[in-house]
């Protein structure tokens, strides 16, 4: 059986092509910088891989990009659409609508639309993954697997808002949660290394999006994002946290309107709208320049990441591990020290050096001192995704 993952970022797209069951990756690759004229696509076989930049506007040119390239004579691994069996989608809001992962029909399709102003940098592109598939993949099963799946077992304490109580039963007016793929699969590797049975764990997912999870004995408890992924730590081009009243003085006081706000806190923030530049790459290159934005959002950045972790480990009790992964998490040396300095009074000890040491699989990069395991986990959404799909047909 051959199954191909496709996972949407929002200024991204991450492919697999899988043969299942025994898991062997057949191809691989990516876009990066999605909307841009510079995207950067990669491309790899069993055999060779390629990367070029090319102007890629929106994820429905990654898409065919993709497709020419898996069914390319001379760098191709199928030769007819007809042997992709499965195509798995990460989507990132299921709302209340979906708690496992799901077929897709018209009227799922019709739900994740629905939940786009939920997710808007994020459920557009995945609805637009999944219908480009079935043009080009007719034959081939399409199957959601949902971000907020893995955050269902967040208890109604954590997950439920202060306000009136209506807008929970009437309304699913509630955190969800998001990354879950991304931060069960991680949080499992990271119990293995463990080696315990009861743990306590804080996944750290830095990309464009950002998210942490606190996890004890394998189940989420908490995480960063809510009832969209607008809130938490800041991130490429989403705010994060921020006093809801903002919402309110700049509608009344400078005159934006909602879809105007809506667009500032999902686009124009974080760290574009600190330094101008949404790739930390760039932005670390700019600081050590000597950019005092890029500095400052940087540090602004990692202090909003040490905020979470000590309310996580006070509602966890204790820490065992933190877990770095995503595209930031498992790359940046710098986020990682900046985030992991000053912290000794948890237990928190960086060995600078093994910070610097490139890894392609689990790196543990605490001092041997340390009372917490610091570690740099690669995520592999998509050998998650590719699992639960095939289990979907199996059951």
């Amino acid at each position: 059986m051959q199954v191909l993952v496709l996972n949407s970022g929002s200024s991204s797209l991450k492919f697999q092509l899988f043969s299942m069951p025994d898991q062997t990756i057949l191809c691989s690759g990516q876009i990066e910088r999605i909307g841009f004229n510079d995207s950067i696509f990669k491309f790899k076989n069993q055999k060779e891989s390629i990367e070029f930049e090319t102007p890629i506007l929106n994820h429905k040119a990654g898409l065919k990009l993709v497709s020419q390239n898996l069914l390319d004579k001379n760098i191709g691994v199928i030769t007819t659409p007809e042997e992709i069996n499965i195509v798995g989608h990460r989507v990132v809001h299921g709302g209340s609508s979906f708690s496992n992962t799901t077929e897709i029909t018209k009227t799922v399709k019709e739900k994740i639309k629905a939940l786009i102003p939920l997710a808007p940098l994020h459920n557009p592109a995945n609805l637009e993954g999944i219908e480009v598939a079935e043009d080009i993949f007719p034959s081939a099963k399409q199957v959601a697997v949902f971000d907020t799946a893995f955050h269902q077992s967040i208890p109604e304490h954590a997950y439920k808002y202060a306000i009136p109580n209506e807008f929970l039963t009437e309304n699913k007016i509630r955190l969800y949660g998001f990354h879950g793929t991304s931060h069960k699969y991680v949080s499992e590797k990271a119990i293995e290394f463990l080696g315990k049975t009861e743990s306590k764990i804080i996944t750290i997912h830095l990309g464009n999006g950002c998210s942490m999870t606190a996890i004890k004995n394998g189940e989420s408890i908490d995480h960063s994002l809510g009832f969209s992924p607008l809130a938490g730590l800041i991130m490429g081009t989403r705010s994060g946290d921020i006093d809801p009243s903002i919402i309110f003085h700049l509608k009344d006081k400078l005159g934006y309107s909602l879809k105007e706000i809506n667009n500032i806190l999902n686009k124009k923030s974080g760290m574009l709208g600190l330094t101008g530049y949404s790739d930390l790459r760039d932005i670390e290159i700019m600081a050590a320049k000597g950019n005092k934005d890029c500095q400052l959002a940087l540090h602004m950045n990692a202090y909003r990441i040490k905020k979470y972790i000590g309310s996580y480990a006070a509602i966890l009790n204790g820490l065992d591990a933190i877990v770095f992964t995503a595209g930031i998490g498992e790359n940046s040396t710098l986020m990682r020290q900046l985030v992991c300095e000053n912290m000794d009074f948890l237990g928190i000890d960086l060995d600078i050096e093994e910070n610097k040491i490139r890894s392609k699989g689990l790196h543990e990069i605490n001092t041997k001192e340390s009372k917490v395991k610091i570690l740099v986990i690669p995520t592999n959404e998509e050998l998650e995704i590719a699992k639960q799909s095939v289990a979907l047909f199996k059951n």
